[in-house]
């Protein structure tokens, strides 16, 4: 089996990390895949939706270490980073459509940032989280200073960001990590119960709220709006939207084709 596994079933792409011996931490290639993954999903219109989940009880433990061990010059530590390990996290920003993450065991260092650059985080009981850079003389390497102060407030990111400790399941939801915590054996589930609710959905509109969103926390909210107004009216035009009002007259559930 590959270390990362990218599948694709009635709308829903899945990418899982698959090196369960080493708790899912990744090596060179895996991000070269998870990269390409992500974009092959952005312009695939049999996707609707991408989650991201690791495999046998761990999400990912970051970098692997032996993988990048013999990358010791400057000048290549700094290439790893601009054009291995944030070719994963651009994709990501760049995928307008939506980014569930499935967060069983340790989501640690890089692998918290993998987390972090979802729209939203799923957890179950024994999920835990670290921002582990700082414990080995380290700053965070994949966006963790970017994203953890918009989802947590900048006191309580640049506590966990400067002490590397480790937060459990539960603080984890009262901090707005994640959305919602889940029974190891129901994680799986209800992951995929949220992918195809949202794979069900309108695509389009789908697509364009998440892009509202995402300019909505860079722009001033007169440029919002203006977005707003240009986004609705290519939405409306689609025959989404005509078999939307018209499921609704007639009671019964719309079939959306992204068109």
């Amino acid at each position: 089996m590959a270390d990362l596994e990218y599948t694709i079933t009635d709308g829903i792409a899945t990418i899982l990390l698959n090196r369960p011996h080493r708790k899912n931490a990744f090596t060179l290639e895996m991000l070269d895949h998870w990269a390409e993954a992500l974009r092959s999903a952005r312009t695939d219109p049999e996707v609707r939706v991408v989650l991201v989940t690791g495999a046998d009880g761990a999400f990912c433990a970051g970098v692997d270490l032996d993988d990048f061990a013999e990358i010791t010059s400057t000048l290549g530590r700094q290439e790893v980073l601009r054009d291995r390990v944030h070719r994963v996290a651009a994709a990501a920003l760049d995928l307008d459509k939506p980014l569930i993450a499935a967060v069983d065991g340790v989501a640690v260092g890089a692998g918290m940032d993998m987390a972090l650059a979802c729209d939203i985080r799923l957890a179950s009981s024994r999920a835990r989280f670290s921002e582990a850079y700082v414990r080995v003389g380290l700053i965070p390497g994949d966006g963790g200073a970017h994203l953890l102060p918009r989802i947590v407030g900048q006191a309580r990111a640049l506590e966990l960001l400067w002490t590397g400790r480790f937060v459990e399941a539960e603080e984890a939801l009262e901090l707005g990590l994640v959305l919602s915590l889940h029974d190891p054996a129901e994680l799986a589930e209800a992951a995929l119960a949220l992918c195809r609710r949202l794979a069900d959905g309108p695509p389009v509109a789908i697509r364009a709220i998440k892009r509202l969103v995402r300019h909505g926390e860079r722009v001033d909210f007169a440029t919002s709006l203006a977005m707003v107004a240009a986004e609705q009216a290519v939405v409306q035009s689609t025959r989404d939207s005509a078999e939307a009002i018209a499921a609704f007259r007639e009671k019964r559930t719309p079939r959306f084709l992204g068109e």
